[in-house]
């Protein structure tokens, strides 16, 4: 006697796939998201063989005829995957705007040949580290243009010698950089650190918060621990306000990852990473023979009882000016000092 196709157990077995795919879908945020992500794990990349930074940027042109421009297509032809970095030689300011002839005055840039689907505000706290500053912006132009990204870079710069803020000066930005534009991803960045790969994309995810840099040469290519969430990450404005930002009262000793990590749990969210082969980052001035071990800075709050008063909502500072360089715009803020009883 013949079994009924519910009885049958290849046609069990392949409704119990079937939904397996399907809860996957749901928990990855769609299909495309799913697939996309397949595709890009299937994808062999060899760093011995890696590209230069400004490879294809010769082929942006201006569409001409004064027609209306398409939209940019889903997946840059002039992306080229692994980029040969090094910090040998330390390029001029000149140098880099003249290797950059489509950013504008303000770090400002838009794909003169295509309408970008993306807008990209990249943030990133600064403390006279003019060394690192050039070589930043000698990678990262030519990066975000071969991902036909719109985007400004704006640098958030502490005023003085005091202690340094990164996550309240990080609030700064977002607040000020939302003033120019309605951003759709905002990259929080520090300024010792460059991307190998351009399929890195510097896009947000749609329902959490990225951390990008999921692989640095410092820490082996490996994350340090579990709910490290520094160097780069990625939050669409919604994300970032919904956890209230990043906290404003840690000072100097980097213990605010922890508490960010802890702050999207909080916030109903959770942190997506992007995959260790693309998320590769190398880390300015670090040298491996030299450098002390790496330690996990200590945490001194309780983000459970913090995290909805110390952030966007409690952000106080004094805005000093704000210039457009050719490469960049420039915040420069007095976000007070260390208070005494910290």
């Amino acid at each position: 006697m013949s079994l009924s196709r519910v009885e049958n157990p290849c046609f069990l077995l392949f409704l119990l796939v079937f939904q397996a795919v399907f809860i996957l879908i749901l928990y990855r945020g769609g299909a495309s998201s799913v697939f996309r992500g397949f595709l890009e794990s299937q994808r062999v990349l060899d760093y011995s063989k890696s590209h230069d930074v400004y490879t294809n940027l010769s082929l942006l042109a201006p569409a001409g005829g004064g027609a209306a421009l398409p939209y940019c297509s889903a997946h840059s032809p002039i992306a080229v995957g692994p980029l040969t970095i090094t910090f040998d030689v330390l390029p001029s300011e000149g140098m880099i705007i003249q290797k950059n002839p489509f950013v504008r005055s303000g770090g400002r840039y838009r794909p003169p040949h295509c309408l970008a689907r993306y807008k990209s505000a990249i943030l990133v706290a600064y403390s006279n580290q003019e060394k690192y500053l050039h070589h930043l912006l000698y990678y990262i132009h030519p990066f975000l243009q071969r991902q036909q990204l719109s985007y400004r870079i704006y640098l958030i710069q502490q005023v003085g010698n005091g202690t340094f803020n990164r996550a309240k000066l990080l609030n700064v930005g977002v607040r000020e950089a939302l003033k120019d534009e309605d951003w759709d991803c905002l990259l929080l960045h520090d300024v010792d650190l460059v991307p190998e790969n351009d399929y890195n994309l510097y896009v947000c995810d749609e329902y959490y918060p990225k951390h990008m840099a999921s692989a640095m040469d410092k820490f082996q290519y490996n994350l340090p621990y579990k709910s490290f969430f520094g160097g780069v990450s990625a939050l669409t404005p919604e994300h970032y306000m919904k956890m209230n930002g990043f906290p404003n009262t840690y000072w100097g000793d980097g213990g605010e990852t922890d508490d960010i990590a802890a702050r999207i749990q909080l916030a109903g969210m959770r942190i997506v990473r992007t995959p260790p082969h693309l998320g590769r980052y190398k880390v300015m001035d670090y040298n491996r023979e030299t450098e002390e071990p790496w330690r996990r800075p200590a945490s001194h709050h309780n983000t459970g009882k913090t995290w909805k008063d110390d952030g966007m909502n409690s952000l106080e500072f004094k805005l000093l000016s704000r210039t457009k360089h050719p490469l960049y715009t420039n915040i420069t803020v007095d976000i007070g000092y260390v208070p005494p009883f910290s």
